[in-house]
């Protein structure tokens, strides 16, 4: 066993969230270390070919099967992502190469390796929604290795006592395994706080920290500190940061017994929505505080399927999360898909760069049935349950994209019709592709990536993607000042709405709503209670003049009010 790390220690990293917890650590199980050349022996004896294809054949639908079989008993994005990892291990190119191998005499280990490792370097080229999968490709791996060989599944110990989750990276089907009665927090050395564990995390309310380095180093039982909000694992903690953990807790149940609509303290009122992925995250956040849904990521829908979903399978689900809603405000977000989220149904093939390529509403260029065919299920569910969506398209770049979009779905009967603003284009252009729909939506986490040329999963170059860099606030304040010369709304449904600092700023900038994770929203209200339409102005503006991102949130902090900094711990 590794030695215990000395305290104290203070290992940093990217938090997600806004909690802290203390507790022991508990170390997920690695993946079985075995030389590619081990021979593969039954009853000790070094298998045949055909042995070995059978072995290795079962092994596959047996990881497959037990991963469904993890989903059945999950729910909401965790039950996706599990199907998804499931439909991974089942996939036919991926088992069929390693076969091949395994048939010409190729050693069990060295096959599985050698094909995994050349389909993640191709998902890593590829970036975007294939680079976050290549987590659940090498589970896949470990797995069916484990599996073939006989040996432990790597994964999460059975744990006994609350505890703090530590792994290099963690795959969806281990998060999935966890006994959430024993689970205080997840903190991993690899991954990126858009990845599957941090959205996991998020959805069980868990505080997670990635990109903790050195933190698989710590021996299981170390006590640590873990605290979202600063992005910090803290060995050994004394009794001054306990009790300060102790104390936030204290104030985020106070924040979330406050269910007044968003707004500011002179009456500016601007709309808390939270951001969702399924109908069971509808029926989840439903009963809540929040005034709505400002993005129903609808994706999901279409991922990991040989065809796509039909009318009635959408409506089904658009009816119930608008049933979940009851008369508030839900914006659904058509098909973020294609290119770095490859559909079976509608791949485009050789694209070089996928992140630039057909995905969003250029989808419409080659296979228009998919838009069309979901904006009819938006209206189909409209009819069936009175209410009236506002819908929205991903990937927007010019006027005459959101002049075909918009006449797309009021052809169906949709009336609120909107656009995404994540390409500098459109931001540069607001004024013109405000005349052409009925609000837009800015999703800061795409736009900060293309407009600092940045893969946002490079966790080497975060400080680019920072929301406060000045030149991302440049294209806020560009969209939302066209938003309010043509007196339309102009909402924020990227990451940067969770942070309740940054908030004050898009509302200084003229931002109309604020879209977040659900647990996000009372931290949110709380700050904009506390300060004028005015105030958030004149932060807005001291964030904009300054030279780099650091100073931007320094400068802003500095003008908030006193009782919000102490509150916020700021």
């Amino acid at each position: 066993m590794t030695p215990a790390v000395q305290s104290p220690t203070v290992l940093r990293g990217v938090g997600v969230g806004r909690r802290g917890v203390v507790g022991p650590v508990a170390q997920v199980r690695p993946a079985p270390h075995v030389a590619a050349d081990a021979p593969l022996l039954v009853d000790g004896v070094p298998a045949d070919a055909a042995t070995a294809h059978t072995r290795v054949e079962q092994a596959f639908t047996d990881v497959a099967v037990g991963l469904r079989d993890q989903a059945g008993r999950a729910s909401g994005t965790v039950a996706d992502v599990l199907a998804a990892t499931a439909q991974m291990a089942d996939d036919r190119a991926l088992r069929a190469q390693v076969l091949a191998k395994v048939d010409a005499g190729e050693p069990v280990v060295s096959a599985v390796d050698g094909v995994v490792t050349m389909f993640a370097t191709m998902f890593e080229r590829a970036g975007g929604y294939l680079a976050e999968r290549v987590t659940d490709l090498r589970s896949v791996r470990d797995r069916v290795v484990a599996r073939v060989l006989d040996l432990p599944a790597p994964g999460v110990p059975e744990l006994t006592e609350p505890s703090v989750v530590v792994a290099r990276d963690l795959a969806p089907a281990d998060t999935a395994a966890l006994d959430l009665r024993h689970v205080l927090a997840i903190v991993t050395e690899l991954g990126g706080p858009t990845g599957h564990t941090a959205i996991i995390a998020g959805q069980l309310g868990l505080p997670c920290v990635v990109r903790v380095s050195g933190v698989t180093d710590l021996a299981d039982g170390t006590v640590v500190a873990v605290d979202a909000a600063d992005g910090t694992v803290t060995t050994d903690p004394d009794d001054e940061q306990r009790a300060a953990l102790v104390a936030r807790a204290e104030v985020e149940r106070t924040l979330a017994a406050d269910t007044a609509p968003g707004g500011t303290s002179d009456g500016h009122l601007v709309a808390l929505l939270a951001n969702i992925g399924t109908a069971e995250d509808a029926e989840r956040v439903g009963p809540t505080a929040v005034e709505g849904v400002g993005l129903f990521r609808t994706e999901v829908l279409f991922l990991e399927r040989t065809t796509a979903p039909t009318v009635e399978e959408q409506t089904e689900v658009y009816e119930r999360t608008l049933r979940a809603l009851g008369d508030r405000k839900v914006v659904v977000r058509t098909l973020d898909a294609g290119a770095d989220k490859p559909l079976a149904f509608a791949t485009q093939p050789d694209e070089e760069n996928p992140a630039l390529g057909v995905r969003g509403f250029r989808l419409v260029r080659t296979n228009p049935d998919l838009i069309d065919t979901q904006l009819a299920a938006l209206a189909a569910a409209q009819q069936a349950t009175g209410a009236r969506p506002w819908v929205m398209a991903p990937m927007i770049a010019t006027p005459a994209e959101a002049r075909d979009f918009a006449a797309r779905a009021r052809a169906q009967g949709l009336a609120q019709v909107g656009v995404m603003v994540e390409v500098p284009a459109a931001a540069l252009r607001a004024r013109e592709i405000l005349a052409e729909v009925d609000f837009v939506s800015l999703g800061t986490n795409d736009l900060a990536q293309y407009a600092m040329a940045t893969d946002r999963l490079r966790g080497e170059l975060a400080d680019l993607l920072d929301p406060w860099q000045p030149a991302v606030l440049d294209l806020v304040a560009a969209t939302a000042r066209a938003g309010l010369e043509l007196g339309k709304p102009v909402g924020v449904c990227g990451e940067s709405a969770s942070d309740p600092v940054l908030a004050l700023v898009l509302v200084g900038l003229g931002v109309t709503s604020l879209s977040m994770s659900a647990g996000a929203v009372p931290a949110v209200r709380y700050a904009l209670r506390h300060h004028t339409a005015e105030q958030c102005r004149a932060m807005a503006d001291a964030a904009l003049v300054a030279g780099a991102a650091p100073e931007a949130r320094a400068a802003v902090v500095a003008l908030l009010h006193s009782s919000v900094r102490s509150t916020l711990g700021l």
